[in-house]
């Protein structure tokens, strides 16, 4: 069972560029983020026309989540995160597919930091931990996948000082995201890959990309009821040199069936 993460930055934009991933990577499952599309205009023919179902929950300007599977149906369990209800942004789905639990997330940002944006992005991390502690209490198999929009510690970043004031790379970003994982959960690529780069994104801006100055932001969490099954795990770098791509490039996993 192959379960790809992808922060497609803008679904009607680069529909053609997520159908020629589709077509060569072939994954089962997709999770998608920053849709940037109003709910009632996400393209479910489209996607089925390629073979692949969807859920989602879209937000006219900014974020969305989808999750799209290949020649079946995902089973809509959750289209928000627990803990505020006023918080209308579309960040968070959960559905069912081949007997997992797929989240397809999309963290805030947090910048500029301080203020109110950061303080947002750790209230909602703090939703999330108290979400995924319950998913494991649970003790069914779970993939949390998405852009967390952290990147974990400075083995995730090319060397740089010129983002050190960056939400992505604060402290309190990386405990907050090390607290996840101290819950149980197992960071799919960097289990399977200690030492390698794993860049996920590249800047469009300064050349990030020719010069490959990337950073990890994209990650698949597993509960240990599936922690067992990984046997694979990669990121398809090749879409990002591809015209018009997303800054984002898909990380993906394979479990054993």
């Amino acid at each position: 069972m192959k379960i790809a993460t992808f922060n497609i930055n803008h679904l009607p934009k680069r529909l053609p560029n997520l159908a020629d991933w589709l077509a060569r990577s072939q994954p089962d499952v997709v999770c998608l983020q920053e849709l940037k599309t109003p709910h009632d205009a996400f393209p479910a023919q489209a996607l089925r026309d390629l073979g692949y179902h969807a859920v989602w929950q879209g937000e006219r300007t900014w974020n969305g989540v989808a999750i799209l599977a290949r020649d079946a149906h995902p089973v809509l369990t959750r289209t928000t995160l627990p803990g505020d209800p006023a918080d209308r942004q579309a960040r968070y789905l959960e559905a069912a597919v081949g007997g997992v639990l797929i989240a397809s997330l999309y963290l805030p940002n947090g910048n500029p930091q301080p203020g109110p944006k950061f303080d947002y992005k750790l209230a909602w991390f703090e939703r999330l931990l108290t979400h995924a502690a319950a998913l494991l209490e649970a003790r069914v198999p779970v993939v949390l996948a998405g852009d967390y929009n952290v990147v974990p510690t400075p083995d995730d970043i090319y060397p740089t000082r010129s983002l050190d004031q960056n939400a992505l790379i604060q402290p309190a970003s990386r405990q907050a995201f090390a607290r996840l994982l101290a819950q149980g959960w197992t960071d799919a690529l960097r289990h399977l890959h200690p030492t390698d780069p794993l860049w996920t994104f590249w800047d469009y801006e300064r050349q990030r990309w020719p010069a490959d100055k990337g950073m990890r932001l994209d990650h698949l969490l597993l509960s240990p009821q599936l922690a067992p099954r990984l046997t694979a795990a990669g990121i398809d770098r090749w879409t990002r040199a591809e015209p018009n791509s997303s800054d984002h490039a898909p990380a993906w996993i394979e479990l054993a069936v």
